[in-house]
């Protein structure tokens, strides 16, 4: 398409305060290719306005007369996937914005600086980047790792949930200081079903002898430090 017939950009307002869709219309039509087409006072206006405009680009309040403005990202991806959400804030609730980041907004505008920075953030944000504060960006960086980091899977773990009830039970016996006779009178089984059984364990660990086997009971956690 040429550049110079541009489709307008299409934004839906988003604020309890009609002074403040006013003024937000009045700043973004000054704009040529910026065409508000809708306005909400609440989540409900706000559906009901996707339902019947395309959108490019949503302003949201999240605070709306007490009603949070999160409610309307989820209902929003379902009818425009494709639509873009810059939060507009005067609240100090950096929670609240991760939380929306993290449901979907791709950019954060404090209501005071709106007259410095909120044409260039439309423009980036349907351009496909995102408009975010250093420290933001960072909170969030933080929240990936952290969310990485408990998502790690320790390959010891791994190595102690393959050991089976039983071998669990030997585990806990041999910490004790059992014999396998002992082991075997215990449980009820063989000793050769003991040796099996103490096969398979120090496969399984990765260690090759009782005395290991222990240290390593007591190092992981799998047996109480009162056992023996």
């Amino acid at each position: 398409m040429d550049a110079g017939h541009r489709s307008p950009i299409r934004l839906l307002l988003v604020d309890d305060h009609t002074i403040v869709r006013t003024g937000l219309r009045m700043i973004l039509e000054s704009r040529s290719g910026f065409r508000v087409v809708a306005e909400a006072g609440s989540v409900q206006e706000a559906m009901e306005a996707v339902e019947h405009e395309p959108i490019d680009v949503v302003l949201l309040d999240l605070d709306l007369n007490g009603e949070s403005g999160l409610a309307f990202l989820e209902p929003l991806r379902d009818l425009q996937p494709k639509a873009r959400v810059i939060l507009l804030t005067g609240l100090a609730d950096r929670q609240a914005h991760r939380e929306a980041i993290h449901a979907g907004a791709v950019g954060l505008v404090s209501k005071g600086q709106v007259k410095d920075h909120l044409l260039l953030a439309v423009e980036k944000v349907h351009a496909g980047e995102a408009w975010l504060d250093r420290s933001m960006i960072a909170d969030l960086l933080s929240d990936i790792s952290g969310r990485r980091n408990a998502d790690a899977v320790d390959p010891e773990e791994v190595k102690i949930r393959s050991l089976t009830e039983r071998e669990h039970e030997v585990v806990q016996l041999i910490a004790e200081g059992l014999s396998n006779r002992q082991i075997a009178e215990r449980i009820s089984i063989s000793e050769t079903t003991v040796r099996h059984h103490l096969s398979s364990i120090f496969s399984k660990i990765g260690v090759s002898s009782r005395l290991e086997l222990v240290v390593y009971a007591y190092r992981r956690g799998m047996v109480p430090l009162s056992a023996g």
